[in-house]
């Protein structure tokens, strides 16, 4: 039964309803500082937390919960006969439930604010009788989330002026779930002032965002969780049914390789790998280059464009059955266009966020998880070195360096063929790099795309002249590779034998 009850939040959103609530039931309510300002004004009888200790409020609040009295009488079993003993010998009324949540640390620190008014927006004593709240929830109720006063509202009507054991649970999981994020939060926010990127303990939360119909394939279960405030996190479905697993993985693919291009750019990915890129003044230029690279593979594809969906891309998509398309915004008449799409999904992410030194990508792998820094090395002019006898033109090096951003999202071994910024053949994800140079040529052919005068990036550096010779066959007539292989110099001659341009980058693009 719920006779006492402990309030003291820093979102007070419902709080005054639920409040009220309890005080029409007769639930004695303790509370602190503003909270208890906020619950006065509403006209409720509330006793302070100091009067209820015995001690002030101190510090400029900041020990004021921190109390035997409080912890006592959240922590103390009411099932035990000493614990009973105890409470009543050192005048600890029992408090039978806790409505708190936390000081806003996570949303000051994205303010920008300074390490000080950080660091006072990092909470004790709420996190501390959270934790004491939800260790006992055999017999106390635990509130964390505004959320969640409907139904502990409804749960003690039905029970006439108690809770379940069974919501009592799981609430005190979701408050140590609480716990547990604000103290990563804090964690890493640590993390980033040392400037370190792998600290000895990993501090990692994620929310849930959506349970998926199922993962990868029918017999899998899946959610999407969100680890920050940021890309595929905060976009809106403005259209369509929910992104499953794959077109989540799909749009975040495609939506990182549009991000790089600071022109018009109109990326198709077909399982995690791009079939189609290019870059033009107008999205629907860009749109129908792009699909000219492989359009058997663009069917049922991802796009993902940099710039606002307009009427002209909209108009330009025509009949090709796309599963969703990713996009900063999308202009008015575009949208009544795409809505004729019955099926496709349309997801707007808002501006498309700057690299950030800090953003990671994390794996599971057998028994833990691989931690890097995400792929976002630019290509500086400064560090492209012509090996061969012949120099590559302005166009070509402009087509060079777009293959090579184009390579870096696609599985290794990689091989981009790119014409006029816009991909014309693109081999991936094959054991031999051979492989893939035949099959990117291959692809060039099949979608009817000269090769003649096209430049040729490689994610990593060619083992063998073979490749050189296959793209020369081709009529390849710049290569970009990183460079670095005991070869180099056979490579090299290849090169200067077809009079082709080859530029080492000293820059490998691995993406497994």
């Amino acid at each position: 039964m719920i006779k006492r009850a402990l309030l003291s939040v820093s979102d007070k959103a419902g709080l005054g309803g639920f409040a009220a609530f309890l005080h029409g039931r007769g639930v004695e309510l303790i509370s602190t500082g503003g909270t208890a300002r906020a619950l006065r004004d509403g006209g409720m009888a509330v006793t302070d937390i100091a009067d209820y200790t015995g001690f002030p409020e101190i510090m400029d609040g900041r020990v004021k919960t921190l109390h035997p009295k409080v912890h006592g009488a959240l922590l103390g079993r009411r099932d035990a006969e000493s614990h009973r003993a105890a409470m009543q010998a050192h005048g600890m009324a029992p408090i039978d439930l806790v409505v708190v949540n936390l000081y806003p640390f996570e949303r000051t620190v994205k303010s920008g604010a300074n390490v000080a008014e950080c660091i006072e927006q990092i909470d004790i004593g709420g996190p501390s009788m959270i934790r004491s709240a939800a260790k006992n929830h055999a017999d106390v109720t635990v509130v964390t989330d505004p959320a969640d006063y409907a139904r502990v509202q409804a749960e003690i009507e039905r029970l006439d002026g108690a809770t379940s054991p069974e919501l009592r649970r799981e609430l005190a999981g979701k408050a140590f779930a609480r716990t547990a994020a604000y103290d990563s939060a804090i964690a890493a926010w640590f993390a980033r002032l040392a400037d370190d990127a792998f600290p000895a303990t990993l501090p990692l939360s994620a929310t849930l965002k959506q349970a998926l119909h199922y993962g990868e394939n029918p017999h899998q279960r899946a959610a999407f969780y969100a680890l920050d405030e940021s890309g595929l996190s905060t976009a809106v479905l403005a259209q369509g049914e929910r992104l499953s697993y794959n077109n989540f993985n799909d749009a975040s693919a495609a939506l990182e390789l549009a991000a790089e291009f600071t022109a018009p750019a109109v990326v198709i990915v077909k399982h995690a790998n791009p079939c189609g890129v290019a870059a033009a003044p107008m999205l629907e230029e860009a749109y129908r280059r792009a699909l000219a690279c492989d359009p058997v593979s663009a069917y049922g594809g991802i796009i993902a464009v940099n710039r606002p969906v307009d009427a002209a891309f909209a108009q330009a998509l025509g009949k090709l059955f796309v599963e969703v398309l990713v996009a900063p915004s999308a202009e008015p008449e575009a949208l009544a266009l795409l809505k004729t799409r019955k099926k496709l999904r349309l997801l707007l992410t808002g501006p498309l966020p700057p690299p950030s030194r800090f953003r990671m990508s994390l794996r599971s792998v057998a028994g833990g998880v691989l931690y890097q820094e995400e792929d976002r090395t630019v290509l500086d002019e400064a560090s492209l070195r012509v090996v061969t006898r012949r120099q590559p033109s302005p166009s070509q090096l402009e087509d060079l360096r777009f293959a090579f951003t184009v390579a870096k999202h696609v599985k290794s071994n990689a091989i981009v063929l790119v014409k006029d910024h816009a991909a014309i053949g693109i081999g991936a994800g094959q054991m031999s790099r051979i492989d893939s140079t035949r099959i990117a040529c291959w692809k060039a052919r099949e979608a009817g795309l000269s090769t003649q005068g096209a430049a040729l990036a490689s994610d990593a550096f060619f083992p063998f002249p073979d490749n050189v010779k296959l793209a020369a066959e081709a009529g390849i007539a710049a290569i970009i590779q990183p460079g670095g292989s005991i070869r180099d110099a056979e490579v090299i001659a290849a090169a200067d034998q077809a009079e082709m341009a080859m530029i080492f980058t000293g820059v490998r693009h691995f993406r497994h």
